[in-house]
């Protein structure tokens, strides 16, 4: 299978050496994003619910480009600087997605790239 990749200007470049997206066959790998403004490449300034509606918005933009939307997500991967954060991730996940929600796994890390205190990447499927 030939593999495409996936860019958008509505989602941040990318900071090393991958692609914002692989799309192979119907399915696409959705990279880490963390809670920078795609305009600025700076973090989002706010609160924790801010930096964690910036990754959704930068999934989102990505999945959108790819031809999808978050409603295409079959696994999402969350990261985490302080667990704690874990039930407002699950409050804010409800105003973007809807049942049935993906697969799902949240991992607590030491640290994220540029001092993020979140980061997501997912996988999503085109095709029903």
């Amino acid at each position: 299978m030939q593999r495409k990749v996936i860019h958008t200007d509505l989602a941040p470049k990318a900071i090393g050496t991958y692609s914002q997206a692989v799309q192979v066959g119907d399915t696409v790998y959705l990279s880490g994003q963390i809670p920078l403004v795609p305009e600025t490449m700076d973090l989002v300034e706010g609160n924790m619910e801010m930096q964690i509606r910036r990754v959704f918005d930068n999934l989102a933009a990505v999945a959108e480009a790819a031809g999808g939307s978050l409603a295409h997500i079959c696994k999402l991967n969350i990261f985490l600087t302080d667990l704690h954060h874990f039930p407002l991730v699950n409050q804010v996940m409800a105003d973007y997605f809807q049942e049935p929600y993906p697969a799902r796994a949240a991992v607590g890390v030491a640290a994220l790239p540029k001092a993020a205190q979140v980061e997501m990447d997912a996988i999503l499927v085109l095709s029903d």
